[in-house]
């Protein structure tokens, strides 16, 4: 079998699985930028929303922030993966960008 992924065959955001007689690209985990194989410990750096945490790329949890990311009045932080979102408090609903009682 000739390892077809010695020449690097496969896109920045992808890492190469040798197969018998073949390969294949692989894409790498979202937490990410460029890796050597499958799983957030693989990772050559880490994607923007996440730090090297124990060898692993983890999830960077913003609305735990000293600094309040969600500054606008009665608003929420919800932490997504490698991100985060601002919704209106409970009771509140968004009419043109501000949190307005219902």
């Amino acid at each position: 079998d000739l390892d077809e992924c010695a020449a690097s065959p496969c896109k920045e955001h992808q890492y190469c699985l040798n197969t018998d007689g073949s390969f294949s690209c692989k894409a790498c985990d979202a937490s990410c930028v460029g890796c050597t194989g499958e799983g957030s410990e693989k990772c050559k750096t880490c994607a923007s929303g996440y730090v090297k945490e124990d060898e692993k790329c983890t999830d960077i949890d913003e609305c735990n922030l000293p600094e309040k990311v969600c500054t606008k009045e009665n608003q929420d932080c919800v932490n997504t993966s490698g991100s985060y979102k601002c919704v209106c408090s409970e009771g509140f609903e968004d009419t043109d960008g501000t949190c307005v009682q219902t």
